[in-house]
């Protein structure tokens, strides 16, 4: 009787040996896309590892394909936007996705290869925002905060070019894809770019940044997010925390010298 008892422990220690390993090696899928969030998410994963966590970065060149993805559950997580980029796609597409983290701090800023402030820029000047609601709106705020425009009360993010109740200096705005604003320097006075496309279009903050959004600005903390269902999983939740590990910290820090920072 004795062997048989210590012969049912040690078959039953076994079993939960074994089911701790299969979800320890569960693979994790997170979206990303292409430049800095990829590249943070990348040392995200490589930290996991030191967790017991499998986590495969999914990179993506677009702006809508990762939370579809992720609502249609091909991928488990979603680093890339900011709170009000997910809340607009959840109102138009029916769908559950919430934050559970802040990962990264991207600030969108005014450049330009033509002025070298905000008060030189000239009269009539041709202006590029984003194309995209969100980010278009969120280039009209900035625009107003930089003193070169008035937007109609309350219109906040949702602002869209009929909003601007005040233009003094009679700016022409021009809306592009944002990924193609880094190109557009040259054939306009001033672009509003968010930072993932200055630094993939090469741009120099120093150089040719004129105007940038405020450190606290909601608009400019990145996010990551799940479906709703989801967001207390334990694997999740630690995942969030490893965005601010000492490891990806450094990787940040020595990779973007400051021009991307963690998001507090």
């Amino acid at each position: 009787m004795k062997k048989l008892l210590l012969l049912m422990a040690l078959l039953s220690a076994v079993l939960v040996s074994g089911c701790g390993t299969d979800s320890a090696s569960k693979e994790i899928k997170l979206g990303a896309t292409a430049g800095p969030h990829a590249e943070v998410a990348e040392a995200v994963a490589e930290a996991a590892k030191e967790k017991g966590l499998k986590v495969t970065v999914v990179e993506f060149s677009d702006y809508v394909t990762p939370n579809q993805a992720l609502a249609d559950g091909d991928i488990d997580l979603v680093s890339y936007q900011h709170e009000p980029f997910l809340n607009n796609f959840n109102a138009e597409h029916g769908t559950n996705l919430v934050p559970i983290g802040k990962t990264i701090l991207m600030r969108m800023g005014l450049y330009s290869d033509k002025v070298k402030s905000v008060e030189a820029v000239p009269e009539g000047a041709k202006v590029a925002i984003p194309n995209d609601p969100t980010n278009g709106g969120r280039g009209l705020l900035l625009l107003e905060k930089a003193g070169l425009i008035k937007l109609r009360e309350g219109v906040g993010v949702k602002a869209t070019v009929n909003d601007v109740a005040e233009n003094p200096k009679h700016l022409q705005f021009v809306e592009l894809e944002a990924a193609q604003l880094p190109r557009s320097l040259s054939d306009v006075d001033l672009a509003a770019i968010t930072m993932n496309y200055v630094m993939s279009g090469g741009l120099s903050v120093k150089d040719q940044g004129i105007f940038l959004e405020d450190a606290a600005e909601p608009l400019a903390v990145m996010i990551l997010a799940a479906q709703e269902a989801d967001a207390q999983k334990p694997e999740y939740q630690e995942i969030a925390k490893l965005f601010h590990d000492p490891s990806v910290l450094k990787f940040i820090d020595e990779k973007y010298q400051g021009t991307i920072v963690p998001a507090e």
